[in-house]
């Protein structure tokens, strides 16, 4: 169900949880530990917003950290992708109104226009993989948490985060308009997912890292939800008035290319790339929930949740990982088993479970489930069989009416199946219910990054769709013909700098810890020649040429000689000194003139720390 803004979510969402299950002492302890977990994933987030977050000291306002992890592996960072998905959880939240969560609406509404003006500032922050002007810069995976770029090597572009950020401030601007607030949609939010909208029409076509970071190619993920944002963007251009070439062009053609990533059993994480992977992947099944529309068909062509390949994917994935996990060991097919990435991961030590990965396995059941009992049947094709056969074996193929004993059969085993998946995380969720990135696939011991902002959000999202609490439509009714030819003639967008956004909160949790700070140099270099920095502290090489801070060139032009890099683990409060020296072809080195310059790693809130210096000769 859609809860409006007057409908309290607290009375309805929670009872919705007691009732949806059988009566027994199991689903009231996991009814229980929904209603905790529920709270302290909403806490978790916000504990990593900048601005407010107690993880996310000297973090700007409205940026979320992936994690307070910052080694092994460091995520003390803000990603666009995992950002978008947040931010989008928090939304369909705050347009639920009242929830019984630890947040108040005012807040909440606060929390998204931070997200807003923050995002319209990193939207114009030239980094490694270009700048706005011809939108390049869009496709950036990561940046520091004062917004400044990370200039370290990576995975780029990343080509779905563009897509999920529109998408989700769309969502927001169809809420601002239908409560009478369409000049905010138009003047302050159109101009920012335009600049997106742009991005995902001009370079849809063009391969790049997957949301995994690890594989440069065509993505499932990522093309599903460019699909879904240009169809978004087109129907909020309409209500404003405004115009989006590449969303009624490009979108149609990218449903087309979208449809051959389905290999005939299962679909294919990603293509058009070197890999001796199987292409068995989370990547599938995210997509699938992130273009889920609570009032489309069980359409293949967008490979919705309800829909035959969705399911075949979904039980393909799963079982891909039951014979190689040992806290699977004994579970059957058609009971919920752990899952991760993919079945080659060798990430952290290799193919360990992952919250998210559970949650979502969950999820796209639950969407499923709702799908059908809005549809009022269930049908059973050839590629979808196996799937409902592991619930019952005598199904045939056939459509079968919500009021039919097979529909009724089939759907409680599916949902018992879904709470199965929730029943695990509960397993190996700690007492203090911090939900980490991953957990060991032989002790079921959370490792990885901690407090992890996206397994958060993944729980969150899981249990409001157990409840039957969706989202609105995005569209997919009127978006699911396949063209007939494919073909690919992408727009070129026109981008432009946000000239204004929505007040940002000045308030900011004091960096105690360490303080990352950008180092912007001028100096005018040739080819072979590379800039570095020393000074008195360990983070620059105590003075050790051989130990130095390498700058980076990636901006560097012939009219802009610039050469920067962000240095981590400065305590703050620190002075230190430091100088610049080059790096001859011969591996001589040559400093810079002048007495030794001298910083002080700010306290308080920075939200850009960063010098500007010119090379001294």
């Amino acid at each position: 169900m859609r809860l409006t803004p007057l409908t309290s979510v607290a009375s309805v969402l929670w009872t919705g949880y007691l009732t949806l299950a059988s009566p027994t002492s199991k689903s009231a302890d996991l009814a229980s530990y929904i209603l905790k977990e529920g709270q302290r994933s909403v806490l978790g987030i916000t504990e990593n917003l900048g601005g407010k977050g107690s993880k996310a000291p000297g973090t700007a306002a409205g940026l979320f950290i992936a994690s307070p992890n910052t080694a092994n592996p460091d995520y003390y960072y803000t990603w666009t992708r995992d950002s978008a998905l947040t931010i989008k959880c928090l939304i369909d939240l705050f347009e639920s109104s009242g929830w019984g969560y630890p947040i108040t609406h005012q807040e909440l509404e606060a929390d998204i226009r931070n997200y807003i003006s923050a995002q319209a500032v990193l939207q114009n922050v030239s980094n490694p993989s270009g700048t706005l002007k011809d939108g390049s810069g869009l496709g950036e995976p990561k940046f520091e948490i004062d917004l400044n770029p990370f200039t370290g090597s990576w995975g780029r572009p990343q080509r779905d985060g563009p897509a999920l950020r529109a998408t989700a401030m769309i969502t927001y601007a169809d809420w601002l308009i239908s409560h009478g607030q369409g000049s905010e949609a138009s003047e302050i939010m159109w101009p920012i997912i335009s600049n997106d909208l742009a991005y995902v029409g001009q370079y849809w076509n063009n391969t790049g890292f997957d949301l995994w970071e690890e594989v440069d190619g065509s993505s499932f993920f990522t093309l599903a939800v460019q699909h879904r944002a240009l169809v978004q963007g087109a129907n909020l251009a309409k209500k404003l008035g405004k115009s989006c070439p590449a969303c009624a062009s490009q979108a149609p053609q990218i449903l087309c290319f979208l449809q051959s990533f389905w290999n005939g059993k299962y679909i294919t994480a990603n293509i058009n790339l070197e890999t001796s992977r199987s292409g068995i992947d989370l990547n599938t099944v995210l997509g699938s929930i992130h273009t889920f529309d609570p009032e489309a068909a069980c359409d293949d062509s967008t490979f919705q949740p309800c829909s035959a390949r969705a399911l075949a994917n979904h039980k393909v994935y799963v079982d891909s990982f039951r014979s190689i996990y040992k806290i699977n060991a004994g579970i059957a097919k058609g009971s919920a088993a752990n899952v991760g990435r993919y079945p080659e991961d060798v990430y952290q030590g290799g193919i360990h479970g992952k919250y998210l990965a559970t949650l979502a396995a969950a999820e796209m059941l639950y969407d499923a489930l709702y799908q059908w009992n809005k549809i009022g049947k269930l049908d059973v094709t050839e590629t979808s069989l196996a799937f409902f056969g592991d619930f019952d074996a005598s199904v045939r193929k056939g459509s079968y009416s919500a009021h039919s004993q097979t529909f009724k059969t089939l759907t409680s085993a599916i949902r018992t199946y879904a709470d199965g998946f929730l029943t695990l995380v509960q397993e190996y969720t700690p007492s203090n219910g911090s939900l980490a990135e991953q957990y060991n696939r032989n002790t079921s011991v959370p490792l990885s990054a901690n407090d992890l902002t996206w397994s958060y959000a993944s729980f969150v999202t899981a249990v409001q769709r157990r409840a039957s609490n969706v989202p609105a439509s995005w569209g997919e009714k009127s978006a699911n013909v396949v063209p007939t030819t494919c073909s690919a003639s992408p727009v070129t967008g026109t981008y432009s700098a946000v000239a204004s956004a929505f007040p940002t909160s000045t308030s900011c949790v004091p960096a105690t810890n360490v303080v990352p700070i950008t180092f912007y140099l001028i100096e005018n270099t040739f080819y072979g020649e590379n800039v570095y920095m020393t000074g008195n502290i360990s983070a620059l090489g105590n003075w050790n040429t051989d130990n130095g801070f390498p700058l980076t060139a990636n901006l560097y032009t012939e009219t802009d000689n610039l050469w920067f890099g962000s240095v981590e683990f400065i305590s703050a409060g620190t002075p230190f000194e430091y100088k610049y020296y080059k790096f001859e072809p011969n591996g001589t080195v040559i400093w810079e003139s002048g007495e030794n310059r001298v910083y002080v790693a700010p306290t308080g809130c920075p939200i850009q720390p960063n010098q500007h210096d010119v090379w001294r000769s």
